[in-house]
């Protein structure tokens, strides 16, 4: 109840202070689950950072309510017919905050930026594909790749490539950067504390005649549901997300709100260190699955607001190969931990990636869950800056500190290779990305990199099917569900939409009295 009360109080200062202005004003509060990890968009590996940062950046392309590529500060591509070189045109006439001009030359150096493996940006991974970028006139540039990569738009529009001040990559270091945004983007930077607040305000110089249409966005970490439904009907908040799946009922009621759900292509799942003993054996992991119900844990935990997992991307991916949902079988999970050698089971540790209140129950469930086949776990939720330092930062996969961790995956490309690298690439551990697990198989890398250069759509899916049958059996990780994406807004703000990868989309975003 005191961090409750505490939040409360921080909103309503910040509604006095710079966030909630009069509605003729136009601007607004939003609750977030989580904290901001970075608003440097090549650093940020998670989607709510990578969305926040809408409010400052933009790119060459951006995805649609879709999740479709459309041109943002592009115009216009050509592809050269061996698919190896991208040709874009780019907008004229487009200003970054600090009032210099956007054009060719800005391109290049922010991607040969995050091209050069000595800045060790985290996203690096997802554009390491691209062998150089050359500036062919002052809007206009070519793209030359190591080899042809059909979902070249999906990987520009996810949020990571977004054009980021000259002055600013030449004045700041890394830190520097995730401090200080500058872009094109439709709001300016008036406050920042990571844990506590995120202040933006109406970009007057903004490209697009009548936008924005908000004055400005106070961005507020609450990670207590109960605490963001009460801001929401009192007026201290005007969207909030995640929305308390626990209260929809009570707040389809309110005549005052929205409530607002899509289907997700947000993979929850738990990460197993595979490293480490006794995760090392297929068996224990595999018993670790068998032990947990997942249809109960749609509705303990998430109100039936999930779905359980039936594969290793979600069904909307092109190239997903359904298993169905994986057996409950608490009785074959015992029998596995004693051929493993552990008939009385063991300890371990459960982390979870989220401190948020559905976190919680989804730990709390899991815990109840293990123990019942003789899996003891000492649970730990984890604050933003703590999953940042113990799991995603860390450079030891030997001295990593997590055994089962609760995280999750939304595929923000859209596309096969996105949803599965970055976790079971065992060139992807961590700090580069997330193969949290620690999950090796020279198999399973070679078919990523023959899948990702094959041009042929029925080929390319047959390579990632036999990838994911290959991680359903091996089971580097406990995949749990497919999350809804909920929210719920003040029936006076409009277009302000959740998105199927988590994130959410405002770029219209306004109030109508």
């Amino acid at each position: 109840m005191r961090f409750a009360a505490s939040i409360l109080s921080l909103a309503a200062g910040l509604s006095l202070a710079a966030g909630t202005l009069p509605a003729s004003a136009r601007g607004i509060t939003v609750a977030v689950g989580s904290s901001f990890t970075t608003l440097d968009p090549y650093q940020a590996t998670d989607l709510l950072s990578r969305s926040v940062a809408k409010s400052f950046y933009e790119g060459l392309y951006a995805f649609d309510k879709d999740l479709k590529p459309v041109p943002q500060l592009a115009k216009s591509h050509e592809v050269s017919p061996d698919g190896l070189s991208w040709t874009f045109t780019l907008q004229e006439g487009v200003r970054f905050h600090d009032g210099t001009e956007f054009n060719a030359d800005a391109v290049k150096l922010n991607f040969d930026r995050v091209l050069n493996p000595e800045n060790h940006l985290s996203r690096y991974s997802l554009l390491k594909f691209i062998d150089k970028v050359e500036v062919l006139g002052p809007y206009k540039v070519r793209f030359d790749l190591k080899s042809p990569m059909p979902s070249f738009l999906q990987r520009l529009a996810n949020g990571t490539a977004q054009m980021i001040c000259p002055s600013t990559l030449k004045k700041y270091d890394g830190r520097g950067i995730a401090f200080n945004p500058c872009g094109t983007g439709p709001y300016t930077l008036k406050d920042y504390n990571p844990s506590e607040r995120l202040v933006v305000v109406k970009n007057p110089n903004y490209r697009v005649a009548g936008l924005p249409k908000l004055d400005s966005i106070t961005w507020v970490p609450v990670t207590e549901n109960a605490t963001r439904a009460a801001m929401l009907r009192t007026g201290e908040a005007d969207f909030i997300h995640p929305m308390p799946v626990e209260q929809v009922k009570e707040m389809k009621a309110d005549p005052n709100l929205n409530i607002h759900i899509v289907p997700s292509i947000m993979m929850r799942y738990l990460s197993i260190n595979c490293m480490q003993k006794p995760f090392d054996d297929v068996r224990v992991r595999q018993a670790v699955s068998y032990a947990i119900n997942r249809e109960a844990l749609c509705k303990v935990a998430y109100n039936g607001f999930a779905q359980p997992a039936t594969g290793v991307i979600p069904p909307q991916i092109p190239g997903a190969a359904s298993f169905g949902v994986p057996v409950y079988n608490p009785q074959k999970a015992r029998e596995l931990l004693k051929e493993a050698g552990y008939p009385n089971g063991f300890t371990t540790r459960l982390w979870s990636g989220y401190n948020n209140s559905t976190a919680n129950k989804v730990i709390q469930f899991i815990q109840q869950q293990l123990n019942q086949v003789g899996i003891r776990t000492e649970t730990r939720i984890l604050e933003a800056g703590q999953r940042v330092t113990l799991v995603e930062a860390n450079k030891e996969p030997k001295n990593a500190p997590n055994r089962l961790y609760y995280i999750g995956w939304s595929n923000s490309t859209v596309e096969a290779d996105w949803g599965m690298r970055p976790i079971f690439d065992s060139r992807e551990m961590p700090p580069k990305l997330s193969n949290e697990g620690y999950y090796s198989n020279p198999k399973v890398d070679e078919l990523f990199d023959k899948a990702i250069a094959e041009v042929d759509e029925k080929k390319r899916n047959e390579l990632y099917r036999e990838v994911q049958m290959i991680l359903w059996k091996e089971v580097p990780v406990a995949f749990l569900v497919y999350e809804d994406n909920t929210a719920a807004s003040n029936k006076h703000l409009r277009n302000f939409n959740p998105l199927p990868d988590t994130g959410f989309e405002f770029y219209s975003a306004e109030w109508v009295d």
